[in-house]
């Protein structure tokens, strides 16, 4: 960017693009007006305010993608993508146009406020798309399943006291059986439970993609590896390496601590240094991921089952990366719930920050050679 003359910033929505331009001389943005959402549109652009490599240009995530990106820098320009939530706004500033915001992203950018976000690699982007679909089919599963039990609960339908447990084998053949007075309300509850199997079906066929990605895909070592871990199955790895990508771009462990917003918050001045809860910043799939993950850590350590097959066959510096994450981890939960009487929930969410800094070093092992 030493090179960068004008500064564009874009604000992109799905047919048009707002287009302003702060040149490098400090005066105020110069509005260019607004163009076709096409790539022939962007080669014009650049072929007018060119040549391609003095200008940078920026615009905020959001629904259109990355495609933008990547048609820029492809044309030889250089381009970011900006995090909207991180974008400096000024205090009761209640307009809101898009030829402002695209002067306020040319501004901003050249004065070095905005935070631009990680932009993946197209076959990264395809395993998190993979990823994501399973995650809102899970999400549905369970939409269904709570119509499912409303409806039981407005007719004041209870299970035989035989089933213990809802939705295994038995309390799903006990659903199949249920009659009802009425025809309509046969019908009604007939296509609650046709439709939880076909959201079933599904995630099955969703899951069965992730599984052969998992085994042929560009991140298949990174997903091997990242299950040595305990409390990092299959799923929970392929969720990791299509979300955050390739873990070289975090230099140190706390800097993934912090993306992933289960840093504490903190309010300092002079002598005072007051923390609070996670700042719930970032990638909130991953955040829930983990903390999931965590609840494992409060048995005591054991390389057995499903863990031990994982680990079968790992490198030996993998190995006991695995066996030093369950000690220290155990640990720190015992700690904190015995030893100093913290809520459950509270140590589980120490115990994943502190288990994001293993996961880093263990994807570490794995890229550092490919990298070499």
């Amino acid at each position: 960017m030493q090179s960068t003359t004008k500064f564009v910033g874009l604000d992109v929505s799905k047919e048009k693009i707002s287009v302003a331009i702060a040149d490098v001389s400090g005066e105020a943005p110069r509005y260019y007006g607004s163009i076709p959402h096409t790539p022939a549109a962007l080669r014009k652009l650049i072929k007018e305010l060119g040549p391609a490599e003095t200008l940078s240009f920026c615009y905020e995530a959001g629904p259109t993608g990355y495609e933008t990106y990547r048609w820029i820098t492809s044309m030889g320009a250089h381009c970011v993508v900006i995090a909207p939530s991180l974008i400096p706004k000024r205090p009761g500033d209640q307009v809101k146009t898009d030829r402002r915001d695209a002067e306020q992203l040319a501004r901003l950018y050249r004065a070095g406020e905005l935070t631009p976000v990680y932009v993946p690699e197209r076959e990264d982007e395809a395993l998190r798309e993979l990823v994501r679909a399973r995650e809102a089919a899970k999400e549905d599963a369970h939409r269904a399943r709570q119509r499912i039990l409303k409806f039981l609960l407005r007719h004041q339908i209870e299970p035989p006291a035989t089933i213990k447990r809802r939705w295994t084998k038995k309390y799903r053949v006990w659903l199949g059986q249920l009659t009802f007075p009425y025809e309509s309300m046969h019908v009604a509850f007939s296509e609650m439970l046709h439709a939880l199997d076909e959201i079933e079906q599904r995630m099955g066929r969703l899951e069965k993609a992730l599984v052969q990605q998992a085994a042929t895909g560009s991140k298949a070592s990174l997903i091997q590896a990242l299950q040595s871990l305990r409390g990092i199955g299959l799923l929970t790895a392929i969720t990791l390496a299509a979300e955050i990508g390739t873990f070289a771009r975090f230099r140190s462990p706390a800097q993934l601590m912090a993306y992933l917003g289960l840093v504490p918050r903190e309010y300092s001045t002079g002598l005072s240094t007051r923390r609070g809860s996670m700042t719930k910043a970032g990638n909130g799939r991953l955040r829930r991921t983990l903390v999931e993950s965590a609840w494992s850590y409060r048995h005591r350590p054991a390389v057995k089952g499903d863990l031990a097959k994982r680990l079968d066959g790992m490198p030996a510096d993998v190995q006991l990366l695995s066996w030093k994450a369950q000690e220290r981890l155990h640990y720190k939960y015992r700690h904190l719930v015995f030893g100093k009487n913290k809520h459950k929930n509270v140590a589980v969410g120490a115990v994943a920050r502190e288990l994001i800094g293993f996961i880093w070093a263990v994807a570490r092992t794995v890229e550092q050679p490919a990298a070499s």
